[in-house]
């Protein structure tokens, strides 16, 4: 009698298992909610124990939650808004030049010209882990060009016709000044960065670095400031399409209503970005 094997042709479709980032992720909206949750709600809409969540929340954001919930609920967010507003503005008069600039003034930006972009530039890449995930970076002999969550396939798709060579003690400078950033620590040595895009995305990511850290900024407000008050909805693509994360800190704009809005890797790590500034800031 041959064996039946029907039950070896119905396998159970794949569920990529979750990260504790994943975990954390799905709490973010109670956190932002006006009520604060109550811990132990939160860890089990996390799957964990309330000590496991706790400890991995603060691992992973850099606060606990309740203090993630005081700096980033809707309310406490339009709050950080309405202070942020001199101060940005004072930033953006001053530009690029002044002692509000990111990073007290150590990234010095390039744009990429055409021909090199036609050309196909050639990169060296490496990547390192942090508590945000695995951060990968990529740089052209001008200087850094890619900062992403999402892999050097995420960078070398930016770059069509580019070659590839991984080179981690070469950049390991860069990775070693992007990791300072991400503790909140200063620059302790001049950055090169070379970007390439239009018109407006340049106008928009150079406005982006002139935000200090602990600040906010509504598209509105960015759109005004580029002189395209009109033109929320293109400012906002221009920010999406950011690509050195953190480095630019497109995590710093956010909706009028208080809400995080998107985040091209992830509104875990930029509520996470966000928890830890505002939290510096006092």
């Amino acid at each position: 009698m041959s064996k039946n094997r029907v039950g070896r042709s119905k396998r159970a479709p794949y569920v990529p298992r979750m990260t504790p980032l994943d975990r954390i992720a799905n709490t973010l909206s109670s956190l932002t909610s006006t009520e604060v949750p109550a811990l132990h709600d939160l860890a089990a809409q996390a799957g964990m124990s309330p000590f496991h969540f706790q400890r991995t929340f603060q691992r992973l954001v850099g606060v606990s939650p309740l203090r993630f919930h005081q700096v980033l609920s809707v309310e406490a967010a339009r709050a950080a808004l309405l202070r942020s507003r001199s101060v940005l503005e004072a930033a953006w008069d001053a530009g690029l030049s002044g002692p509000g600039r990111l990073h007290d003034a150590m990234i010095r930006v390039e744009r990429m010209t055409p021909g090199e972009f036609k050309a196909g530039p050639a990169l060296r890449w490496s990547e390192a882990n942090t508590g945000l995930g695995k951060l990968t970076i990529a740089a052209t002999p001008r200087g850094l060009c890619g900062v992403s969550f999402s892999g050097i396939e995420s960078i070398a798709a930016r770059w069509p016709g580019c070659t590839l060579e991984r080179d981690p003690r070469g950049l390991s400078p860069i990775v070693a000044q992007l990791e300072r950033l991400l503790r909140g620590e200063a620059l302790k040595q001049p950055l090169s960065v070379v970007l390439h895009g239009t018109d407006l995305q340049l106008a928009v990511w150079r406005a982006l670095l002139e935000i200090p850290s602990g600040t906010l900024s509504t598209y509105a407000q960015l759109a005004g400031h580029v002189g395209r008050p009109t033109a929320v909805r293109a400012v906002a693509s221009a920010v999406a399409a950011n690509h050195l994360a953190y480095l630019i800190p497109c995590h710093r704009v956010i909706q009028a209503t208080g809400a995080l809005g998107g985040y091209r890797w992830g509104v875990e790590r930029k509520a996470a970005l966000l928890a830890h500034e505002l939290t510096a800031m006092g």
